[in-house]
Formats: C-alpha cells, structure tokens, sequence
C-alpha cells in the first residue's frame, strides 16, 4: 500500500541544484510542491525604524530618488484600479502621491507589432507573392471554405485576440478563422489580421473575437472581417442555450470592495461559447469514454520586449536582512516595478525592441485557464537560458518565482501538442531575462536581491486554476512563501506565510497581466483559503455576469472546507462565510476543522459544472505518488440547472449545492506516466473552456488535462528539467 511522501523525501525528490546566478526576482532556487509547509510565526524585529527622506515604507530607502518618473511604462491613465497599500494612520499613497504610485496598469493600448515598421520581421526567402492591400480595401472576399468577408486595410482591431498563428498567407490566416469556427461549432471568430511582412516570424496570424476598437495601423496589415458564415449549430437529444451576459464597466475595481457595477449592453467575450444542456430530470452518471496523449508542451517566446529601465532598486535596513520570516515585507512595502508583466500602452510602445536571441525556459506548474478569448498556463518557479538546442546547453540568464504563457495555435484541438508563448511585457531585458507573473512587494524583492546566494527568498506560487470573475477578468489565491535552503546541505523548509489575491487580465499583446489586488488577504496562520483553487458561482445574469457567489476551497489534512463570498466581496475578508458542516457562519474556520465538503488526501483539484451531466465534477491528484488522476461526481437527488439556464431558478445558488449532497466513489479518470526521471508527476489540473463549445464544461464531450513531468536533466538542456505534458479526456 502507497504511504503519504515525507516531506524530506519529497524535497530530496524534486529540490533543484542552487543556481550560481540571479535573475530579476533575485535568489535563484528551486522548490517543489508540497500539499502543507512548515509554520513559522512572524517575528517583529528589533529596531525597525523609518529610514531616511525620502520614506517609503518601514526601513525602506531609495537609492537614487522616487521611484516613479514620468518615464514610468504604467503612465497616469488608472484603468487598472488596485487597492492601496495601508496601516492605521500610515498610506504610502495618501503621503508620496507622486513619488510611488502603484502599478495603475493602462491596458487600452494596442497591438505594437503593428504600429511600427521596425518591429516586422522578414525573410527574403519567404515573402508573399501577392497582397490584397490596399487596393482591395472594402471590397467582398470569399474564403476557400465559402464564408463572406469584407477586407480592411491597414486597420488593427486592437486586442480581442484569439489565440495568435503563424501561417504564411492572407488566405491562409481567413482559413484559420474559418477552422477555428468549425472546431467551436459555432460563429467565434470574427476577424483575421495577416502581417505579410512577418513571414516565418512569430504569430503573423491575429484572429479576433470582436470588430471593435479599430485604429488605423502603419505599416502593411490584410484584415477580413467575416459578414457570412453559413454555420449551422445542430444537437439530437440535448438542448442548445446560449445565454448572453453583460460585459461589466465595473471591470477589477470589482474587487477592491462593495461597489455596484453597471452593466453595458455589449456581450461578454468570455461567455461566448453557446452551452449545451443534456435533457431530463436526472443526474447523468459520468463516464470516460477514451483519451489522448498529446506530450509535453513546446516554448515558442516572443522575438520583443519592452527596453523600459527599472527605478533603482531600494535598500532594506539590516534588522530586517535575517533569517527567518518577517511577514511585514509582503504588506508594508508599495509594490516593486521590477516585478510583473509590463502592459503595452501609448508609453510602452515605442520601447519596443527585438530580444538579441530566444531564450530557453525551465518551468513547472501550468495550470490556467480560458479568459478572454486566450488559453493561459501560469507557472511557478521559471529559470530563463541563453538559446539552448541538441547540442549546446544555454547558460542561466535569471529567474523568477512565476510566470505566464499563452497557447498559440490552439493545437490541442487537433491532437498535436501545445505551443506556448511568453508575451513581450515578460520580458526584463534583451537576453530574455523574465519580470515575472505575480508582482512581489518592494520589501519582498529587496529581500531576494540582499540575501542571493546564502540561500533565503520570498515566493509567490500560483498553484491553481484561475477562477473567472466577470466578462474580462479572473481571480487567484497565490500562495506567498519562504524558501530557505541550506547552502551546504541543499536541506530546504518551505514556510506558507499566507495568501495574495491576483486580479488577471488578458487579451493584450504584452501577455496576461496579474495586478496584486491584495497583497495578503489570508494569513499564516489560516486556512490556505483558495491557494488549492475554487468555483465561480454565476448569477441569474449568465457567465460573465457580475452578481453571483465566488467560492474558495481550503485545503487541510482530510478533505476541502469551503467558503465563499459575493462578487463585489472578495477582496474584504469580513465580506466571507465558511460552510461548518451544518451552516454558513462568518467565523473563520480553523486549520483543524474536519468540516469537509469533499473528503480525501487532495493534492491538486478542480471541480466544475458538466450541463453534459447536470451536476458537479471534482478531478484531482492525491498526495500519494502515484501519477494518476481521479474524479468523482455529486450525486444530486435530481438535476442541477444553473438560474440563467433553461428552467433554472434565478433564486437559487446552485454551487452551494456542493454542500448537501454526497459525491460518488472515487474512480481514476487518467494514469499518466513517470517523467522521464522515473518520478511521479504532480501539479496537475483541468484547463477549463479550452475546447470551446465541445469543451465537458459548455455541455460538450472533451477536457484538456496537464501536469509537470520532472525529466531529472539539467534545466540548461533542450529537454529542460521538467515537461508541461497533456492530454484530451473524452465523456461518455
């Protein structure tokens, strides 16, 4: 019988060889999972005082000045709100207004590749033989498959992108929207911008879900916005809704406390997929009827980055340079701008430059999600190389505790493996060091860079799926942990020193951005609440729509407790409720409740509504190495209909449900194989959405499945040191 991993067995299996070099999030180190982490209580520290003008924080300086200059790639334009860093009586913002403003990210900007002539890239060898610009602007084209369009030249529809391809010509790149629409089953892709003057570049393909924003592009751009389809969406026994749901103006400021929201009258791009309903009263039992290995991912990094030079760095006091956690850097301390995808907006555009060569990234996690009309992978610990291939192993360039990649080329849906891309906003300079996904504080990331080399860092791992929150933006739970390792031993602790809530956007050519909406919002001591993942509860509204419930998992010895809170509530902890088995109560639970929703040894979850199935699936991992995925479904006394469906009831909060019923026997859903080092895999998880309407989680039949695969070869190699590998699961 399979035994629980200790915890130094499990660091002895995945903890990585301590790098010589540092990237931008400073101590170059590896860790690996593990379903709980050491405790350690926060000590105040002796001595804290406030260093000298300007101040900026408790023991914080500048070396050179403010930190924020007008050169600043956030600029003043504030469509990102965020919560303000505050303690009683002190507000960094309220008192240096101008001098560190936090990271308004301005995402209004535009796709830069297109802006620019310098930014294209050629090949004598490959060019194309015709362009339909600019003499047919205007004019009607028929695809190769039938379908109508109207040609636009020299026009970008800004973001609203589809995930990108690299195709070659302007027929080509209509083709791909008409495929994209086949594979969906429906009309979502609306448009197709062709860069011809990026022939065997990266993505010279942009399908688009929406016609709108457009602004008038230099350089030469083809685009086709589609006027007929001629699709025709069938079902036999199961019946079709799409519901329609309202793109919120009320965007992240949703999260930063009870505010009311005013919906538009634009339809949501993330509830584009029309949903499939199966019929009847009953719960349809689950089955799996087949699946398919599509093996590891494969890197393909945007060729530019944003030459933005970062503020100088700030210098903590010494009392607070030791060892051990001193949980105040991560609330203290404004956020660092030398962390965190940088947007691309009218500031950050004309910073754009070619990267000297293409990186090779280390990584693991990869779990994600669909938002806004891309498929994200969010990863933890990344180390970036110099170009690496068969025969030559790149040298380490830095690394950072997490970043993000988009799938291009939607390759899944076809059976093939996943091309992931870094976007041009993650990148920190031209050699392809990384910024990083989830921002670190300042106190946090002069932390990293004071103690490089001696072994002690602050992390911040984001190790679920995002959860969406509205029509544009999703949600996560990051874990914020201390990594100290052992310099001469390699022994490594790893202490939870709470929770940050990330506000994530995506849709822009930078990449995927997550705003630190909550710099801590759970502490040490607590319940882990969402770090293992959660549910979106939608309201009679629909998908996308902003009333509702968001419902977090917290992960203890023997099972998942839950809690939840309302949309406009999530970032205020008074704002939640915790399910005690009976009742919802405002008392937080204990890390030693045994109030479980869902019972088991879970290492890694997810659990979604199937309309294939009227009910709940849960899929997980255990915490015994075993390499194999399990799923087990609620056994509801009669179908569950979400309140913005067919015959749903706009009263009812049909998540809550999760509580009143009893879930099936365990069965294994997927055995995945060892990574190539003979070890068990870990981090595995549902990529929800990813197949669009015949995704299980619109009604149809299939699920994209990932996880980390530890190869036990160096990180500088082609193979890497840990494979994001997936797989296709077919329902009955």
């Amino acid at each position: 019988m399979l035994r629980p991993l200790s915890f130094g067995t499990f660091v002895s299996i995945v903890l990585m060889i301590i790098l010589l070099s540092l990237g931008s999030e400073g101590k170059a180190q590896k860790h690996k999972h593990h379903p709980s982490y050491k405790s350690a209580k926060f000590g105040s520290r002796p001595g804290l005082t406030t260093a000298s003008s300007p101040t900026l924080g408790p023991g914080l300086e500048t070396n050179n000045g403010p930190f924020m200059s007008e050169s600043s790639p956030h600029g003043s334009s504030v469509t990102f709100p965020l919560l303000g860093h505050s303690k009683p009586g002190y507000s960094i913002e309220e008192k240096y207004p101008e001098h560190y403003k936090r990271a308004n990210f301005d995402l209004e900007g535009t796709l830069p590749i297109l802006m620019s002539e310098r930014s294209y890239k050629r090949s004598a060898s490959a060019t194309s033989t015709t362009s339909i610009c600019p003499g047919g602007n205007g004019t009607s084209y028929t695809s190769a498959n039938g379908r109508t369009y109207e040609i636009i030249c020299n026009t970008n529809i800004v973001n609203n992108d589809l995930p990108f391809q690299l195709v070659g010509t302007f027929d080509a790149c209509v083709s791909k929207c008409d495929s994209y629409n086949a594979i969906a089953g429906r009309t979502v892709c609306v448009a197709a911008i062709f860069l011809p003057n990026r022939i065997l570049g990266s993505d010279d393909c942009y399908l688009k879900y929406n016609t709108n924003p457009q602004s008038s592009g230099h350089g030469n751009i083809e685009g086709a916005i589609l006027v007929s389809s001629n699709m025709v969406a069938t079902s036999s026994a199961l019946q079709s809704s799409s519901t329609p749901s309202a793109t919120s103006s009320l965007s992240i400021s949703a999260v930063e406390g009870k505010q009311t929201a005013t919906p538009t009258s634009e339809p949501a791009a993330s509830a584009a997929f029309s949903v499939i309903y199966a019929s009847g009263a009953a719960v349809i039992q689950p089955q799996i009827s087949a699946s398919q290995l599509h093996g590891p991912t494969q890197n393909q990094p945007s060729s530019q980055y944003i030459k933005w030079t970062t503020p100088p760095d700030i210098t903590l006091m010494q009392t607070l340079l030791t060892v051990g956690v001193e949980g105040d850097l991560s609330v203290d301390y404004p956020l660092s701008l030398d962390t965190g995808v940088l947007p691309i907006n009218s500031t950050t555009e004309a910073l754009i430059n070619d990267l000297s060569e293409v990186p090779h990234l280390s990584r693991d996690g990869g779990k994600g999600g669909y938002l806004n009309g891309q498929n994200l992978f969010v990863f933890c610990d990344t180390g970036s190389y110099t170009t690496t291939t068969s025969s030559s192993n790149g040298d380490f360039l830095g690394f950072v505790s997490s970043s993000v990649a988009i799938d291009i080329g939607s390759n899944a849906l076809y059976g093939k493996a996943i091309n992931l891309q870094d976007g041009i906003g993650q990148w920190a300079d031209d050699s392809g060091r990384m910024r990083g996904f989830s921002p670190l504080t300042a106190g946090e990331m002069s932390y990293n860079l004071a103690m490089q080399g001696q072994g002690q860092r602050y992390a911040l791992w984001p190790e679920a799926s995002i959860i969406p929150l509205d029509a544009e933006n999703a949600i996560m739970f990051t874990p914020i942990v201390y990594d100290n390792v052992n310099e001469e031993t390699k022994a490594a602790v790893f202490t939870y020193t709470g929770a940050a809530l990330l506000t994530i956007q995506a849709g822009s050519t930078g990449g995927p951005i997550a705003q630190r909406t909550v710099d801590r919002l759970f502490n040490q001591d607590e319940v882990e609440w969402g770090c293992i993942g959660g549910i979106r509860s939608w309201g009679p509204s629909g998908v996308g729509g902003t009333d509702g419930m968001v419902y977090l998992f917290g992960s203890v010895g023997g099972g998942l407790l839950l809690s939840r809170a309302p949309y406009d509530g999530i970032a205020d902890r008074d704002s939640y409720e915790y399910w005690t088995g009976s009742s919802w109560s405002s008392g937080m639970l204990a890390p030693s409740s045994t109030a479980f929703f869902l019972t088991g040894p879970i290492l890694d979850v997810d659990i979604f509504y199937s309309p294939r199935h009227l009910t709940f699936v849960a899929v997980y991992m255990t915490i015994y190495a075993d390499s194999t995925f399990y799923y087990r479904y609620l056994q509801s006394e009669k179908a569950i209909i979400p309140p913005y469906a067919p015959g749903g009831d706009s009263t009812s909060d049909y998540v809550e449900l999760l509580t009143q019923y009893d879930w099936s026997d365990e069965q294994v859903l997927y055995k995945a194989a060892t990574g190539l080092s003979g070890k068990y895999i870990y981090s595995g998880g549902v990529h929800q959405a990813y197949f669009g309407t015949n995704d299980i989680t619109n009604g149809g039949s299939k699920m994209l499945l990932s996880w980390t695969a530890p190869t036990g070869l160096d990180p500088s190699t082609l193979t890497s040191e840990y494979q994001i590998i997936t797989a296709e699961i077919d329902w009955k």
